[in-house]
């Protein structure tokens, strides 16, 4: 993803394609899914969306599995984008 480190939060979440789409007329709300974007980079934030999930806090709270995984995956990519931006490395902080 040539562009990461150069966008915003929101356009890098619609480049992958995480970014919630929410439909709506009126009083009218229907349910807001995802859509677009790079399917091979969202593919490649899936599986470290798995491992690195709070999955069953969120489970609990009511919130459906894809629900839950896209969120943790815009987060990810989220947090890949500013410590580009920023010419930051990941630095792991074992407790």
């Amino acid at each position: 993803m040539p562009e990461i480190g150069r966008l915003r939060k929101k356009a890098v979440a619609s480049l992958a394609g995480v970014a919630l789409i929410t439909r709506q007329s009126g009083r009218w709300r229907g349910q807001s899914f995802i859509q677009g974007g790079r399917k091979p980079l969202r593919d490649a934030l899936y599986m470290p969306a798995i491992v690195a999930t709070q999955y069953e806090r969120m489970k609990a709270a009511g919130k459906p599995p894809k629900v839950v995984l896209t969120a943790i995956m815009r987060k990810l990519l989220i947090l890949a984008n500013t410590l580009v931006k920023e010419g930051r490395e990941w630095v792991e902080i074992r407790a």
